[in-house]
């Protein structure tokens, strides 16, 4: 699949943010290319683009907390793409529901 209105970057990445589709909040941020963004698209399940890594990961893999993908949308630049999704489980590798569980005080 090819996708000419996302502007991924030099390293063909484009950040993803996940957002739970029933309360909305966001639940983490991620990168994908053009192959897991495909993947994403034809499973229905939210795969990414590990930058340390350097390969695809789906989300859930390990520990079964995949997130099933409902909706995506891509923003006005097409630079940023934002998935809503029904996670099976916490979110975060912490075992939190989403990876924004720490408040920075100021």
């Amino acid at each position: 699949m090819e996708f000419p209105q996302i502007k991924f970057d030099e390293k063909g990445l484009v950040p993803a943010v996940v957002q739970d589709i029933k309360d909305g909040a966001v639940l983490m941020v991620a990168y994908m290319n053009n192959e897991s963004l495909g993947l994403t698209l034809t499973t229905g399940f939210a795969t990414f683009y590990s930058r340390s890594r350097n390969k695809l990961w789906k989300k859930g893999e390990e520990s079964g907390n995949v997130l099933r993908v409902k909706e995506v949308y891509y923003d006005c630049d097409g630079d940023c793409i934002l998935v809503k999704a029904e996670p099976a489980g916490p979110t975060c590798h912490t075992g939190n529901r989403t990876c924004f569980y720490r408040r920075l005080e100021t």
